[in-house]
Order: C-alpha cells, then sequence, then structure tokens
C-alpha cells in the first residue's frame, strides 16, 4: 500500500513537471525589489551606483526564478530585461500611487509612512510587479506574487486586474479585485470592498466577469460591485455595504439607507448582553 502511495505522489509531480518557480525566493524578490525602490535603512541605501548594483542583482534573481516556468535560459534572460526595463515607469505609478494615499488620509503624516507602514501600498506594488509579468504572459509566478501580498495584507488583486493611476487603497483588509477587473485613473476604495464575478463558471474564464471603475470614483467599505458588464461611471461614490450588479451612470450616488433606532438602555427590554 505504501509502494502505490509513493508511486502516486511520484506520478503527480511528473504530470506537474518541473516546472514551478520557488515560492520562497520569489516573495524574497519582491520584498527585496520594494526595498530597493523606497525604503532607506542607510546611507548606503541613497547611493546610486549601489541602486544600479542591486537592481542588477535582482535581475539575476529573476532570470533564476523565470528558468523553471520558462525551461530556457536565453528565454528567461530576455524576459527579465524585458520586466526590468519597465521598471522606472512602475517606478513613476507607484509614486503617484503613494501620493493619493497620502492625501486621501488624513491620518497619514507623510509619504514615508505611506511607504513604510501602510498595506495597502505594498498590495498596489506587488499588484503592479505581477500585473508585468502577467502582460508578459508569465505563469505562476505573477499568482505567487499576488497571493504573497494577499496573505501579508489581507488584500487579493488578481495578477490579470488593469488598474489606472493614482490608485488608493484605504486600510485595505478583505478588498478582493478580480481577474478582469478594469480600475481607471484616481478611484479609491476601502476594506472589505469586492469587484467580482456573477458567475464562477470554468467555461466563461476567458470572457470579462468582473466589473470596470471608470476615474475618480470611491468605493466604500464592504461594497460588494459584481458582473463584467457592471460598470461604474466615473466621479461616483458607491456607499457601504452596497450590493451592486448593474451599470450606474457617471456622477452617480449609490447607497444603501438603513433605519438605525436609538433607544434608552434602561427601557430596552430585548437581551442585548450575550455569551458564544
Amino acid at each position: 500500500m505504501e509502494n502505490i502511495f509513493f508511486q502516486e505522489i511520484a506520478s503527480f509531480k511528473k504530470q506537474q513537471g518541473c516546472s514551478l518557480p520557488d515560492s520562497t525566493r520569489a516573495r524574497r524578490f519582491v520584498r527585496k525589489l520594494f526595498e530597493v525602490l523606497f525604503i532607506c535603512r542607510s546611507e548606503a541605501d541613497n547611493n546610486e551606483f549601489e541602486i544600479q548594483s542591486q537592481l542588477k542583482k535582482l535581475k539575476r534573481q529573476l532570470q533564476l526564478l523565470l528558468y523553471p516556468v520558462l525551461n530556457e535560459e536565453k528565454y528567461s534572460d530576455e524576459q527579465a530585461n524585458s520586466f526590468f526595463k519597465t521598471i522606472p515607469d512602475l517606478y513613476q505609478k507607484l509614486l503617484l500611487d503613494a501620493q493619493a494615499i497620502y492625501e486621501a488620509d488624513p491620518a497619514a503624516k507623510n509619504i514615508n509612512e505611506v511607504l513604510v507602514a501602510y498595506p495597502g501600498f505594498f498590495a498596489i506594488a506587488a499588484h503592479r510587479i505581477a500585473n508585468q509579468l502577467h502582460l508578459q504572459k508569465i505563469n505562476l509566478l505573477p499568482r505567487i506574487i499576488s497571493e504573497y501580498a494577499h496573505s501579508k495584507t489581507g488584500i487579493d488583486i488578481h495578477p490579470g486586474a488593469t488598474i489606472g493611476q493614482s490608485f488608493s487603497i484605504d486600510h485595505g483588509t478583505g478588498i478582493v479585485i478580480g481577474e478582469t477587473a478594469i480600475i481607471g485613473n484616481n478611484v479609491k476604495i476601502f476594506q472589505g470592498v469586492t469587484l467580482g464575478a456573477l458567475s464562477v463558471q470554468k467555461e466563461k474564464a476567458s470572457e470579462k466577469r468582473h466589473p470596470t471603475i471608470e476615474d475618480n470614483v470611491v468605493i466604500y467599505s464592504n461594497a460588494t460591485i459584481l458582473g463584467g458588464e457592471t460598470i461604474v461611471g466615473h466621479d461616483s461614490v458607491i456607499g457601504g455595504n452596497v450590493w451592486l450588479t448593474n451599470a450606474v451612470p457617471a456622477f452617480s450616488v449609490v447607497f444603501q439607507k438603513a433605519d438605525v433606532t436609538i433607544q434608552d438602555k434602561k427601557s430596552f427590554l430585548e437581551p442585548y448582553n450575550y455569551f458564544i
């Protein structure tokens, strides 16, 4: 019985092939790239030659990560070179994201606080890295990167999601953004927001299943917006706890009105002190 079990494991691994990137190395790559771009811990971090040297090392690390997936050293080098050519543009986009978060949050004292301490910014940074690899049609590695950010921040952004400039995430825990979601410029979302699909049927995997959020939209906490044909028009506000499956025009305010009753505690007869 044990031999059969071992054979099953070996057979399963053969079906996979030796094409899995090292997830530990992938996490280290993302973290180090983030630090080289944004975090200063010593005078050496301010030196342009040291930054250039660190980026060269990271390019080599990416080549090694890509080799098991692409199974060809020359192609791995080409893809790593293509990725690092996008770094200046990615860096500028992330600075705009950091500025958007800083301007949107009165609690943020300065940009450095956003860069070092805000999980929303780290999740956006990881997404932009993963998305670029996704656009280069790299298998699996983008998902490993996005799930690393998910595990660290509680923010789940599929690497296929398209996100415009100056994207702001406030708090962020519980946010889910699906693969075919499209988000415009200057969009702000709060914790618990879901940009999801109406259908999870496998045969619809190649279709647009997730909503489109146009420019200058604010989506408040725990709102759920579903469906590939659902478009939130520009300059709209989606209130907290809204469940939305239909398109709304530009300059809309969508909200759920709840009845809140305030009563004197002494005259309230229903039990309110529960133990679980």
